[in-house]
């Protein structure tokens, strides 16, 4: 049992470095956000683990975001900037986990031999963690980056967080259904 925690630890340990890795292969929007990578890893452990370790490791993407210093924040106070940082880099990477949502429906398609389940749930639960992410920025949009809106502050959000959400949910999306449909052996933890 403790081996078994330990394996998952680094495993966690390891998914969140390489996301936080593949963040820095970006186009970085000019007011914070980027189209990247850093969803890929997150997902495979939300497939390969279940939904707690995929949300333990979005976390740890974000936490090594914020320790670094590669951070966008608004110039705000203090207490706002703290929660502004929660949201955008801790909630939501962690919300990624959330993709995990369709494991079941994706390990079915893979005892089944079906690949088009498999691929199904793939899209579904990133596309579900996508928009819980996209959601979570259009909040701190609305709430910390209104400053450079011009009008409406939650249209400038909405369409803002779009431009790069939509271009990652696309690219994750791909390489995910790629990689898990072409090696499902990472997705399955027991292999």
């Amino acid at each position: 049992m403790r081996d078994k925690r330990v394996l998952l630890m680094m495993e966690i340990a390891i998914f969140g470095a390489l996301g936080f890795v593949l963040d820095f292969v970006a186009f970085k929007m000019p007011q914070g956000g980027s189209v990247s990578l850093v969803m890929i890893p997150i997902v495979l452990m939300a497939f390969r683990r279940g939904v707690l370790a995929g949300v333990l490791t979005g976390l740890l993407v974000g936490l090594l975001q914020i320790v670094t210093g590669l951070i966008s924040v608004t110039p705000l106070s203090f207490g706002f900037v703290v929660l502004q940082v929660i949201l955008d880099y801790l909630v939501a990477y962690a919300v990624v986990g959330l993709a995990g949502a369709t494991r079941g429906t994706y390990l079915d398609g893979y005892r089944n031999g079906r690949t088009g389940k498999m691929v199904t749930a793939i899209v579904a639960g990133v596309l579900f963690a996508s928009f819980l992410r996209y959601v979570v920025h259009v909040i701190t949009g609305v709430l910390f980056f209104g400053m450079f809106a011009e009008g409406n502050v939650l249209i400038y959000s909405i369409v803002y967080n779009a431009t790069y959400m939509i271009p990652v949910f696309l690219l994750a999306a791909a390489v995910c259904s790629a990689l898990f449909a072409a090696a499902p052996k990472l997705v399955d933890s027991k292999a």
